[in-house]
């Protein structure tokens, strides 16, 4: 590596700063000035329609339990989510979106979306396409996804 290179995780990370941030600020746009980079990891792996239990979520998210309470107790404070009892276990809670929630991740991809167009618009059609590819090779999705 030469000096002043920047290191592959370092530019992954800072890429995934600067586009978490642009989705973010799309969102503030959109009317949810709330919104932080940390939720996606409930909102990308809830069950939009019957709701998710919190342990699950930790497993999907590749958190610990105690983390992703303190996701959904700050979601449930800014009203996008609420827990609710499991209908299949009395003892269990099940964490569902609000209608306020369910906006927020309809705009949350419209928010994506403009982001992933402006950097197909960048990259052409061809490098945005193996960027793609080479980073979900690396991060091992293959024909799986993440919340499996």
């Amino acid at each position: 590596m030469v000096v002043g290179e920047s290191d592959l995780p370092r530019l992954l990370l800072e890429a995934s700063r600067a586009l978490g941030a642009e989705v973010v600020a799309g969102l503030d746009e959109r009317g949810f000035p709330d919104a932080r980079p940390g939720h996606a990891a409930l909102f990308m792996h809830i069950d939009r329609r019957w709701g998710t239990r919190l342990t699950d979520l930790a497993r999907r998210a590749r958190m610990s339990k105690q983390g992703m309470m303190l996701v959904v107790d700050d979601l449930e404070q800014r009203g996008y989510v609420r827990r609710v009892p499991d209908p299949e276990d009395s003892r269990a809670k099940v964490v569902r979106l609000t209608a306020r929630g369910r906006r927020f991740v309809a705009e949350a991809r419209r928010s994506v979306a403009a982001v992933e167009t402006r950097a197909r618009r960048e990259l052409g059609d061809r490098r945005y396409e193996a960027l793609r590819d080479s980073l979900e090779q690396l991060i091992g999705v293959g024909g799986e996804t993440a919340a499996e």
